[in-house]
């Protein structure tokens, strides 16, 4: 399904997670979200924008509007080119982290969105895409 609109930011410093939480809050009361759903994936976002700064050097945050059989949602992106992630499964359990946060980024994106997923080459880097449905 074609997005009916995308932007994407750059995630180089703190301020540019500010931004990536500022313009999906604006998408998702444009798009018609409840304040519980506008907290979910704005929350799931500002950890996602966060790794992508930390763990992954910088990256790319691409979001995207998206109707599909009358529903509406917004689909979000973070691909950085940073090590990437040896363990996937241990990554996303509660309470693992390799830094000093405290383990609930990944694990709680992925309980705060409607769909998760998210591929790593160690190496090469991680890509992460969330969707969050009306």
């Amino acid at each position: 399904m074609p997005p009916k609109r995308e932007d994407a930011i750059g995630i180089q410093a703190d301020e540019d997670v500010v931004r990536v939480r500022q313009v999906t809050r604006q998408w998702a009361v444009e798009i018609g979200f409840s304040l519980v759903d506008q907290t979910k994936v704005v929350t799931a976002a500002s950890e996602l924008a966060r790794n992508t700064l930390i763990h992954g050097g910088g990256g790319t945050a691409r979001l995207e509007e998206l109707e599909e059989g009358g529903r509406r949602g917004l689909r979000l992106t973070f691909e950085d080119k940073g090590p990437g992630i040896a363990d996937l499964l241990q990554a996303q359990r509660d309470g693992y982290s390799t830094g000093s946060g405290l383990g609930l980024g990944l694990g709680g994106a992925r309980r705060l969105s409607s769909t998760f997923d998210i591929t790593s080459v160690p190496g090469e880097g991680t890509c992460v895409r969330i969707t969050r449905w009306k």
